[in-house]
């Protein structure tokens, strides 16, 4: 329903006749007409922040689009497909990550994600949001969910978190992944009751997916209780291309015929990942798209963590630059989605070359992706 005066009217007489609340069609508990209103009003503002940023990303190649940093590499789940865990690590001290935060706005960086491990176990994640938002940063978060609270989500609304994104694997917990609808249905009611901020569920399909019809009821369930739905493509342990089968290219289309609430559709890159087609494309990681680990370091991606390895403490637009214009031979068969989204806004400029890398990229000194 767009936001117009007439609109406005009607939520304000529901309001009087008191409408505090309502309930979908599956009867899920729906937030209040006050909380719709202060959405509709966070969203147009996010809006347009990311136009600004839009526009200064086609103006200038000289700062990063979005990091992912890593508060805790520790997480209370264990899917067997996952290379991004520990059980064992502490968290990140509040002081470092502020450092790393501070230096990500000097660099000038638009989005901030935090990642990990689970991201929910750092005690002091609220003020590292607030951190982000102080830089200016759009700040984001990567969750698997089973940590919110109707409580805990508040507080998120409180520090200024922007988007959340959870990634549910299965309608059913397996063996391979405990992320499953059954267990999280409660946790998105949740959400779809108290979160100010924008949430996206994504669904995957790929190699060690048991059931991949299971991604279509995944996103519909997302869409009815008013969140955006994206669908991902599992990769190997490097980052790479597994093909898909014939029934889960079917439902991989279907998934994608949903996205048209998405903030993450970039069709082209993903529908060649389905048909096991390389991607060519200039992969910008290390200036556009910045990886920055538990222990500080600057990394391409998740999938390529080594490289270039540098402290992000030292790291400088010189690096930036750098990065910019060295070519990755990891970059066709890649199905790390979220570098190629932000390097598609250098796809027309700047061809890319094998240039010397930072100090640790490579025991010759060059880019050495494998």
């Amino acid at each position: 329903m767009p936001f117009t005066v007439e609109n406005l009217q009607h939520s304000l007489h529901g309001l009087r006749q008191g409408q505090h609340s309502c309930c979908n069609k599956n009867n899920d508990p729906m937030p209040s007409i006050l909380t719709t209103l202060r959405r509709r009003a966070k969203a147009a503002h996010r809006n347009l922040r990311g136009a600004a940023m839009a526009a200064r990303a086609l103006a200038s190649t000289d700062h990063p689009l979005l990091a992912h940093i890593i508060p805790v590499r520790r997480c209370n789940l264990a899917c067997t497909y996952c290379n991004e865990f520990d059980d064992f690590s502490n968290p990140v001290p509040v002081e470092e990550m502020f450092l790393r935060i501070d230096q990500l706005g000097a660099l000038g960086t638009s989005v901030v994600t935090i990642s990990g491990g689970e991201p929910l176990l750092h005690p002091e994640l609220d003020d590292i949001i607030r951190r982000i938002r102080s830089n200016g940063m759009i700040a984001g978060l990567i969750t698997n969910g089973y940590l919110l609270v109707a409580e805990r989500i508040q507080r998120l609304n409180r520090a200024g978190l922007e988007w959340l994104q959870i990634s549910i694997d299965n309608v059913n917990p397996d063996e391979v992944s405990k992320k499953s609808l059954k267990v999280l249905d409660k946790k998105l009611q949740l959400l779809a009751q108290h979160a100010d901020f924008h949430v996206n569920i994504n669904s995957v399909v790929g190699s060690g997916i048991a059931h991949p019809q299971d991604a279509l009821v995944i996103g519909r369930r997302a869409i009815n209780l008013g969140f955006s739905s994206t669908i991902g493509i599992i990769h190997d342990g490097s980052g790479q291309l597994q093909p898909l089968g014939e029934e889960e290219r079917k439902i991989y289309h279907e998934m994608k015929s949903m996205e048209k609430r998405s903030f993450t559709r970039v069709n082209a890159f993903q529908d060649n990942i389905a048909q096991g087609l390389p991607n060519h494309w200039r992969c910008r990681a290390g200036a556009r798209y910045l990886y920055i680990c538990e222990d500080g370091l600057v990394h391409y991606c998740s999938q390529q963590r080594g490289y270039p390895g540098v402290p992000l403490a030292t790291y400088t637009r010189d690096d930036l630059r750098r990065e910019y214009r060295a070519e990755k031979s990891c970059a066709p068969h890649c199905t790390v989605s979220c570098v190629h989204q932000v390097s598609i806004f250098d796809s027309w400029r700047a061809p890319q070359q094998a240039v010397p890398a930072a100090a640790g990229a490579g025991a010759n000194g060059l880019i050495q992706i494998k």
